[in-house]
């Protein structure tokens, strides 16, 4: 009987020890599956890159933006794109199947929120394009690529600055004092347009688009004319850009 029992605990002890020993290589053949046609390293430092990448392009966006309203939050959004993209073209890049079934999946993804201005699209794209390159393995060309675009940008970024702005004058005025409103424009900006115009009992008021330069304030002038009685200089954003 004892015999029976030693023998029974002998074969638990065996068959626990068996299954330990086949848990162990499964797992390492579980991880080496895992990272078969991925090294830790290349993961970290084309994640690195993405980083470094995802920066300059934010620092690019706001030191060239053009809007009214910068938002930092959008800033943040190209650095994580750059950073996101990157691993997942590490991933598919080596397995047909898993990209198409990529593809299928972001196919059917819609973004909500409207994108205000078209910059901004650009901007993205640029970030997706830079985790391609960095996910797969197109380090030196990413850089370069990000070198050369950068350059471009800060390029135009000057002279755009160079032009005049763009801003709406809104004028309250007496319907009288029209005449020397329209005269003095002439005289002091050299590219204006009609906007609007609507007059009432009360008075007239009359928005106009005006190019300035940056130390030219035309609201002085405005106010100086009998009959105005207030200017408000407004910046704006056309589709030119400007």
């Amino acid at each position: 009987m004892n015999k029976s029992k030693e023998g029974n605990n002998m074969d638990t002890a065996n068959l626990m020890q068996s299954s330990s020993s086949s848990t162990l290589p499964s797992l390492s053949n579980y991880f080496a599956d895992q990272f078969r046609n991925l090294s830790v390293g290349n993961v970290i430092l084309a994640l690195v890159f993405a980083l470094v990448v995802g920066i300059v392009i934010a620092f690019v966006y706001k030191r060239c933006y053009r809007g009214v309203l910068y938002s930092p939050n959008f800033s943040l959004t190209l650095i994580m794109l750059t950073v996101i993209t990157t691993p997942v073209v590490m991933c598919i890049k080596s397995d047909i199947a898993l990209s198409m079934g990529m593809v299928g999946a972001l196919s059917i993804v819609r973004f909500r929120t409207a994108v205000k201005e078209p910059m901004d699209t650009a901007y993205m794209f640029w970030s997706l394009t830079m985790g391609i390159l960095l996910g797969a393995g197109l380090h030196l060309i990413a850089l370069a690529t990000a070198a050369g675009i950068s350059a471009v940008m800060f390029l135009l970024s000057f002279v755009h600055l160079r032009n005049p702005n763009s801003y709406l004058l809104v004028l309250h005025y007496d319907p009288a004092a029209e005449y020397d409103i329209t005269r003095t424009l002439r005289q002091v900006v050299r590219q204006q347009r009609l906007r609007s115009k609507t007059v009432t009992r009360a008075g007239a008021e009359m928005t106009v688009e005006v190019r300035l330069d940056s130390k030219q304030d035309i609201v002085p002038e405005m106010l100086n004319i009998d009959g105005v009685h207030d200017a408000t200089l407004v910046a704006c954003q056309t589709e030119a850009g400007a």
